[in-house]
């Protein structure tokens, strides 16, 4: 009999239209550290053109390791998620996966839209995983335009949260 995969890192699926209203604090009630993409709505399925089923791509992180069954039954029964779930092999995987970040021929997704739960840190994961995170805030210094430095880290503060530890 072949044993079944355990890890303490997964990767999960839920769709828009299927999932629960309020997912956060479903996810939030499990008491593990979760992160999860932004809303992928503009997918294009390649075979056909079509725009793919709105949905987010999610992790959990278990301080212990887990089977396929415990996490696919998991996010199955309390997010109503597809059953399939898959070991995260890279976190800086999943950041590109979440984002696009690496693929120029997909939609683009705002890393400002990532959501994360239950003490995972997501500042630090975003500044370990983005792969040009110096480069992303010198773009936007140079479209702001403001002149004074107090007014770009009021704008770095309020709108990209994640560079405040760059710019001081």
């Amino acid at each position: 009999m072949k044993k079944e995969k355990r890890s303490n890192k997964w990767a999960f699926l839920i769709y828009q239209e299927s999932t629960p209203e309020d997912y956060l604090e479903r996810l939030e009630d499990l008491h593990i550290p979760f992160i999860l993409s932004p809303w992928h709505d503009k997918d294009i399925n390649s075979t056909t053109g079509e725009f793919k089923k709105s949905h987010k791509h999610g992790a959990l992180f278990f301080e212990s390791l887990k089977s396929y069954t415990q996490v696919s039954d998991l996010v199955s029964e309390k997010l109503n998620a597809p059953s399939h779930v898959e070991v995260i092999m890279s976190p800086k995987g999943m950041f590109d996966y979440f984002t696009h970040a690496e693929n120029p021929d997909k939609t683009k997704y705002d890393i400002n839209e990532i959501e994360s739960g239950c003490g995972f840190d997501l500042e630090q994961f975003l500044t370990e995983n983005s792969p040009d995170l110096l480069g992303q805030l010198y773009q936007v210094m140079r479209d702001s335009e403001v002149q004074e430095f107090a007014d770009f880290t009021d704008l770095i503060a309020e709108h990209y949260p994640h560079f405040l530890q760059f710019v001081f």
